[in-house]
């Protein structure tokens, strides 16, 4: 996990723009590395900044690239992160075996979302899977 203040992409889905955009300075979250082989939970970051412009939504040359923005009219905001902890990956597998799709998202069969809410009640199962004890996760 690079620990230095990474943005989060955008998804293309207007329900992960929408929790960027509720996304506020301070609030804690559960890093997920949706590309490693197995995919899985792998740290703990906070928010350092929001409503940044996303630069990519502009670029004709980026995937991200969205026709309809302008630099007087974004449509795509992301957040900078600030890293806070390393922990063990939690492959997906045991995310799938400890939670149902109600209470985690995440596990649910074909959720494509890059970004999205953790309940307050599942927040601390998952950091006791990390290891980490029953630490308070309060969002700020």
């Amino acid at each position: 996990m690079n620990q230095e203040s990474p943005s989060l992409q955008r998804g293309e889905c207007q329900q992960a723009r929408n929790y960027l955009r509720a996304m506020q300075g301070g609030d804690r979250l559960f890093f997920y590395h949706s590309n490693a082989k197995p995919p899985g939970l792998v740290g703990l970051a906070r928010v350092s900044q929001t409503n940044l412009i996303d630069p990519t939504q502009f670029d004709p040359q980026s995937k991200y690239y969205d026709p309809k923005a302008t630099p007087d009219r974004p449509r795509w905001y992301t957040v900078e992160l600030a890293f806070e902890q390393q922990f063990p990956l939690i492959p997906l597998a045991t995310l799938k075996a400890e939670f149902t799709p109600e209470e985690l998202p995440l596990v649910r069969k074909g959720n494509r979302l890059s970004v999205m809410p953790i309940g307050e009640t599942i927040a601390p199962r998952l950091l006791a899977l990390a290891g980490l004890g029953a630490q308070d996760f309060s969002p700020r």
